[in-house]
């Protein structure tokens, strides 16, 4: 079903909603999360992505407290997930991204709400600095739920892995490489993200990507840090890890929610992957407007490929195997030219 017949324009307007950007594909509304999902009819949407506002005191924009006590911040993050239930179609797919702390406690209510459990995924924190007396954070995660049975469940391949200085492979797959699916190995629970992953992809050969299939452990999703790609100047998260989960959880055609539109990556992943999406922002919403119209222009966002690249390297006539697994400028801990243990 089309967006556009989910959600009465008079309905819209009542609970204090403005439409701000439209397409063939969806509809970006300003305004509070709980009154945007209030409109939207029981069971009308396949997939629902989630990525609320962490509660760290971050200054996003007027009308968002990012500040909250606990227990006022867990109250109200029920309610919204109780909304995001109600308007999923049984066998839909919910997606909730957030620190481990708060996943603890929406896991346990999803689970009180007969929710069925996926998957926590992890998705690397790189760069993270030690705070006070506890380990440096390495994750967020990212709940994976359905209402019931999934109805959708795509296998979604992934490049393999390679070193970004010497192209070599960073996992050996317990020697069983040559019998890989010539497709790639299934996407793993912990999306990681290189330190690096800025580079220029324009001039990569894309006949040198080796693919996997993903798995619990994604890692390969970039910080959206660099400036060049930064659609706003409060956290934003990269588009391939909106595509990973809109090709996952839902097929063409299908409808995708996201609750908390930011810069408006959901909703430029599923427009890209012909599904229809419905959104809502409570602060500005000129970033999420400005990627859409752009996308709609046929300007794709390129640095999201920059991931998995195959580079050619030349082996040398004579050398030793000691030699073959020497990589200066590679970390010892992941270079796949170190000699595995």
């Amino acid at each position: 079903m089309q967006p556009f017949l989910l959600i009465s324009p008079l309905n819209a307007t009542n609970q204090g909603l403005r439409e701000v950007y439209q397409s063939d594909y969806g509809i970006l509304y300003q305004g509070d999360c709980l009154n945007f999902l209030r409109v939207i009819p029981d069971s009308s949407v396949d997939i629902v992505f989630a990525d609320p506002p962490f509660n760290l005191g971050k200054n996003y924009d007027k009308g968002v407290n990012d500040q909250r006590k606990s227990d006022e911040y867990l109250a109200w993050s029920r309610q919204w997930i109780s909304e995001c239930i109600r308007v999923l179609k049984p066998g839909g797919s919910l997606f909730i991204f957030n620190l481990p702390k708060w996943c603890i406690e929406y896991g346990a209510y999803l689970n009180q709400q007969e929710m069925n459990f996926r998957h926590w995924i992890a998705c690397r924190m790189p760069k993270a600095f030690p705070r006070g007396q506890r380990m440096s954070p390495a994750h967020y995660g990212l709940l994976y739920y359905t209402k019931g049975e999934p109805a959708v469940f795509n296998k979604v391949y992934t490049p393999i892995q390679v070193c970004r200085h010497c192209g070599g492979e960073i996992r050996d797959y317990g020697g069983h490489r040559k019998k890989l699916n010539p497709k790639g190995i299934n996407l793993m629970d912990v999306w990681d993200a290189p330190e690096d992953v800025w580079e220029d992809t324009a001039s990569s050969d894309t006949n040198e990507i080796l693919w996997t299939l993903s798995d619990e452990m994604w890692t390969d999703i970039p910080p959206v840090r660099h400036r060049q790609h930064k659609k706003r100047g409060a956290n934003e998260l990269a588009p391939i890890m909106l595509e990973r989960i809109i090709a996952m959880g839902s097929n063409p055609g299908q409808v995708a929610l996201d609750p908390f539109g930011g810069s408006g990556t959901t909703f430029y992943a599923a427009q890209k992957l012909q599904r229809y999406w419905l959104g809502t922002e409570i602060g500005d919403t000129e970033p999420a407007v400005k990627r859409l119209t752009k996308l709609a222009k046929g300007q794709v966002e390129d640095w999201e490929s920059a991931r998995g690249k195959k580079k050619v390297q030349t082996k040398p006539k004579e050398s030793t195997q000691l030699e073959l697994f020497s990589c200066t400028d590679c970390k010892p801990d992941t270079c796949a030219t170190q000699p595995f243990q």
